[in-house]
């Protein structure tokens, strides 16, 4: 053990560290973090997507730089400032949407959903929130109590939450992908008739639960249900939103206009900061129920307008619809490579791509093989995480190039094959819990 990790596990609470192995990093650029010995790793998660910009993007160095030396305050609780202002404006200039909307400002994606939960029970007076097994919306609050990722590790769910199946092609019932589409959009409507159903929340691409990608047509099918109920659906895009599906809004995929969507991770550019779009009639009232000292703050908002800003000016929502079909053509492509038999499925949209490792006899999920998998990957020179067990979520800043990607897959072949043909160390592996 390093001098620095040891101060980590001296220092740091436990409770708030999610480790896959021993990385340490004192700066980084683009899509390359830099470790304390000199050595560049290939970063293939943007820190869970919230560094979707890269590290060191000079746009959001220079209008934090900005904010910072003439901070008017620090926090929009009980004042005004540009660029509170100016960010939820070119929210609601950016989100589609009708009627009259408002913008809440927060740290992180867990409040922003917490937030649109609360306000949805007080502005319809009801309770029940459907939410979707293996979901992940937050670790606060409500937000925390309707995350299926949650639950399963045996938090307490909301004691008005309703667990849907998020339906999963490449993992369907006897039944077909069909039929399991058609079961949990009954089981919603029969929630939803009952009239006591204060809002649906969903991500468009389940994210934490294993990045799962829907079938064409279902989050749409979905939104009917909602829309003929009187239902909003909060549309929870703060992992997968804001181009890295090469769409601009993950939920653009199906076509649909959700009555509130919340953000975060990337809206911050490292930052923390949240947000959620919706009618005023839900996020308006009641006054002060939602109070963050230092949310709306100068610098973090000034980042914010600096990350929307340079999705737009540099074709970010090109470039992730472009080298995230480049780099799910390369991680296919390793069919026929030594390991490639572990590999279950490569999906995604954009730069939102998901590696399912598998048993080869079983096609079970491979979870072991996965914690070995991106131990050997940070060996070789990348930063990848696993998600819902097996899965490798490959979600690399939005910059990332075609030379990049292609180094990416190389990297995940060479360390699949690794992994499949033992040359992990089991036992080292293991002192990385992971999820």
């Amino acid at each position: 053990m390093t001098p620095l990790y040891a101060r980590d596990e001296a220092a740091i609470a436990g409770i708030e560290k999610l480790r896959f192995f021993p990385l340490e990093v004192v700066s980084g650029h683009g899509c390359t973090l830099v470790t304390p010995d000199g050595r560049e790793l290939l970063d293939l998660s943007a820190t869970w997507t919230a560094s979707g910009l890269g590290h060191g993007h000079p746009a959001v160095a220079e209008a934090v730089s900005r904010a910072i030396r003439s901070a008017p305050g620090a926090g929009g609780l009980s004042a005004v400032h540009p660029d509170s202002v100016g960010l939820a404006e070119d929210l609601l200039a950016l989100v589609p949407g009708s009627g009259e909307r408002r913008v809440y400002l927060g740290h992180a994606g867990s409040d922003a959903n917490d937030v649109a939960l609360r306000a949805c029970r007080h502005a319809t007076g009801k309770r029940t929130v459907l939410a979707f097994e293996h979901s992940y919306h937050g670790g606060v609050g409500v937000a925390m109590g309707v995350s299926g990722v949650h639950v399963d590790a045996g938090v307490t769910p909301d004691a008005d939450a309703v667990f849907l199946p998020y339906p999963n092609p490449f993992r369907p019932s006897g039944d077909g992908i069909d039929a399991d589409v058609a079961a949990c959009l009954d089981l919603a409507e029969k929630h939803l008739a009952t009239g006591s159903v204060a809002a649906l929340i969903v991500e468009p691409i389940l994210s934490d639960g294993g990045l799962v990608v829907p079938p064409d047509g279902f989050l749409a099918r979905l939104h009917e249900r909602c829309r003929a109920h009187g239902v909003p659906m909060i549309c929870d895009e703060v992992k997968m939103g804001l181009a890295r599906p090469g769409t601009m809004h993950a939920f653009e995929h199906d076509g649909v206009v959700p009555e509130i969507v919340t953000f975060g991770k990337v809206l911050g550019g490292g930052l923390p900061l949240s947000a959620a779009v919706g009618p005023a009639e839900i996020l308006d009232q009641p006054p002060a129920a939602a109070l963050l000292t230092t949310a709306g703050n100068p610098v973090c908002t000034a980042a914010g307008r600096a990350v929307l800003a340079t999705i737009v000016k540099e074709g970010l929502v090109d470039n992730a619809a472009k080298v995230g079909a480049a780099l799910r053509d390369a991680l296919k492509a390793l069919a026929g490579s030594p390991g490639a038999d572990r590999i279950g499925e490569v999906r995604g949209r954009g730069l939102a791509i998901g590696l399912e490792l598998v048993d080869p006899h079983t096609g079970d999920r491979d979870p072991r093989l996965a914690a070995q998998v991106v131990y050997r990957a940070w060996e070789l020179g990348a930063v990848v995480y696993y998600v819902g067990g097996n899965v490798l979520e490959i979600t690399p800043p939005l910059v990332l190039t075609e030379q990049e990607a292609e180094r990416a897959a190389a990297i995940l072949g060479e360390a699949i094959a690794d992994a499949a043909a033992g040359k992990v160390d089991a036992q080292e592996v293991a002192r990385y819990a992971g999820w």
